[in-house]
């Protein structure tokens, strides 16, 4: 890879910045173009005399990837082995996210600033990250993400939800502190978690979360693990609060385990009430059984959003924040074989999470945003099956990172 600046005609000061992406292939097809950025977006004419130049030997060019839903400030990552002991149920990870969090010695700030630089580094361009707020922590969680977003600023969009991890309702002080990040300006959505199933207190949480949503102007972003009848009730009720609060376009239920488990009318069904107030899901694809239907609810209009949840934390020592190598594990979850639908699989993780957080897409189109990555490859289809590396990754036309490392 060769990185060189055209400098026989200088661009005067305050010109738009001008970068040329020479020899490489948008999405793998056809033959090597030149690839114009002016301004951090896609442009469909000739460069201006002066602009830098990026030689990229061929090489193709992938849209840049959304985490529709990652925990940030629960993570180990970059630090010592930790291991983990038995937990039944979400109470007990809680009971084990709180030593963990206590026996770090590095901050917050620290620990996800180095997961969401190496995020960066595979070619994220935006995440939404749950920082968990509750009594344990207070606020350090979604202040020591906030601290990481600043640092990464320029080569990552950060979404904050404000987390009741432990339950709203069930951990007295909740409630407050959930008003306290909605008010400070450093959230951008408050979420929520098993009304039911967990919180056991159906309208006090979600009247709670809503409530607050509608008062400081922020999102919803609501964690749903129930797999019955709980968990299409609180999905009637997110409906239906969203429709008397006029929150269409500002609500969001991840996981939402129970979708898969519907019959095909009453998912037709559900799906079209979501489509109607643009409520989003987003799915970290973790079974066979439990990820979304996500063509049939994209056929209504349903926007899907692709995470990698929870990485290196005390509910799991798995995950690595790589969102081409979650977009693989959604092609095998769900037995994708032909080209289309590991395209599929990679349009959710490119796409579909910049629909859920209201960004751009990334297609290559002229005034698209010019966030891409470089690797060795034929195709989209194999991109997905071979998961690359990814030797150069570009935000708004500018290299943030080569060879693993940001720049």
């Amino acid at each position: 890879m060769v990185y060189k600046r055209v400098a026989r005609h200088p661009l005067p000061q305050g010109a738009p910045m001008s970068v040329v992406f020479r020899d490489v292939r948008p999405l793998g097809m056809g033959r090597p173009v030149d690839l114009v950025v002016v301004d951090g977006r896609v442009c469909g004419a000739p460069a201006p005399e002066g602009a830098e130049v990026v030689e990229c030997g061929g090489r193709m060019a992938l849209p840049s990837l959304v985490d529709a839903h990652i925990h940030p400030d629960k993570t180990s990552w970059g630090g010592d082995w930790v291991s983990r002991r038995p937990a039944t149920g979400i109470a007990g990870y809680c009971d084990q996210d709180v030593e963990l969090h206590r026996a770090q010695p590095r901050p917050v700030g620290e620990r996800a600033y180095g997961l969401m630089a190496h995020a960066v580094t595979r070619g994220t361009r935006a995440m939404r990250a749950h920082a968990d707020v509750a009594p344990a922590y207070g606020l350090a969680g979604v202040e020591g993400v906030a601290e990481a977003r600043e640092r990464l600023a320029g080569a990552l969009d950060v979404q904050i939800v404000a987390f009741p991890q432990h339950g709203v309702v069930r951990a007295p002080g909740t409630a407050a502190l959930l008003e306290d990040a909605a008010r400070s300006g450093l959230v951008d959505l408050i979420g929520g978690i098993d009304p039911i199933g967990f919180d056991h207190a159906l309208d006090e949480q979600l009247d709670l979360v809503f409530g607050l949503a509608d008062r400081y102007g922020v999102g919803v972003d609501l964690h749903l693990h129930d797999r019955d009848e709980k968990g299409t009730q609180v999905l009637r009720a997110v409906v239906e609060r969203t429709r008397a609060l006029s929150l269409r376009g500002r609500v969001t239920v991840s996981h939402v385990f129970c979708l898969p488990f519907l019959s095909e009318p009453a998912l037709d069904a559900m799906a079209a009430d979501l489509a109607e107030l643009d409520i989003a899901l987003t799915t970290v694809a973790p079974s066979e059984s439990l990820v979304l239907p996500v063509a049939r609810l994209r056929e209504h209009g349903v926007r899907v959003g692709l995470g990698s949840d929870g990485v290196r934390d005390s509910w799991s020592p798995f995950g690595n924040a790589d969102m081409l190598h979650r977009a693989h594990l959604l092609g095998w979850t769900t037995d994708a074989r032909l080209d289309e639908e590991l395209t599929s699989c990679f349009a959710v993780g490119a796409h579909g999470g910049a629909d859920v957080m209201g960004l751009a897409h990334a297609d290559f189109a002229p005034g698209a945003p010019a966030d891409f990555v470089l690797v060795e490859g034929e195709c989209v289809p194999q991109a997905v099956v071979d998961v690359p590396r990814r030797d150069v990754v570009v935000r708004g036309g500018r290299v943030v990172a080569r060879d693993g490392a940001l720049v």
